[in-house]
């Protein structure tokens, strides 16, 4: 069974959703891709532990306090390929910063390939379900463009100050919508 709740941020509601007391999704208000993709019955649920959880992760993360994500039951749904980028995005310290070109060279490694494609590991980050938690806000252009996000670039850098890092060295965003 699917289970929703939300949670009020200092960057807007919050939906949860989770599936067999594990969390599947967390998603930005108006972000691009995911809650309003949601294509089976979902109950809403705000007392689940898997939310308590969550919720206890989210109050600590925007009091910066840079939270582990270890005790958390984190399910996100996608390929292997979407699953190799998730799970290196979760290896990116907090209040630090990665290039996609850096997260296809380590995904390419774990692949056993010579190459990936940038764009490609660009459109696993996008599809991110599990926002904030994964840090796929800590990604950014080769450049230091501040390109893509799909909870939108504003929320974005929120996410980045809050976590202390120096915007100033970066360069301005190019666009608003995930790669």
């Amino acid at each position: 069974m699917f289970y929703s709740s939300t949670y009020s941020s200092p960057i807007g509601l919050i939906t949860l959703m989770s599936k067999n007391n594990q969390l599947i999704g967390l998603w930005l208000e108006n972000e691009k891709y995911f809650a309003n993709s949601v294509d089976t019955i979902v109950t809403p649920h705000d007392n689940l532990a898997v939310f308590n959880l969550t919720k206890t992760w989210l109050d600590n993360y925007f009091l910066a306090k840079n939270p582990t994500i270890n005790r958390l039951p984190l399910a996100p749904t996608g390929s292997p390929f979407r699953q190799h980028v998730w799970h290196i995005l979760n290896q990116i310290p907090y209040g630090e910063l990665t290039t996609y070109g850096d997260v296809a060279k380590k995904v390419a490694l774990l692949m056993n390939r010579k190459t990936m494609s940038s764009q490609a590991v660009g459109g696993a980050v996008g599809h991110n379900p599990i926002s904030i938690i994964i840090p796929c806000h800590r990604v950014v252009g080769s450049n230091g463009s501040l390109t893509g996000y799909a909870g939108g670039i504003d929320k974005k850098i929120k996410l980045l100050e809050l976590e202390g890092v120096d915007l100033t060295a970066l360069f301005t965003p190019t666009h608003s919508t995930a790669p």
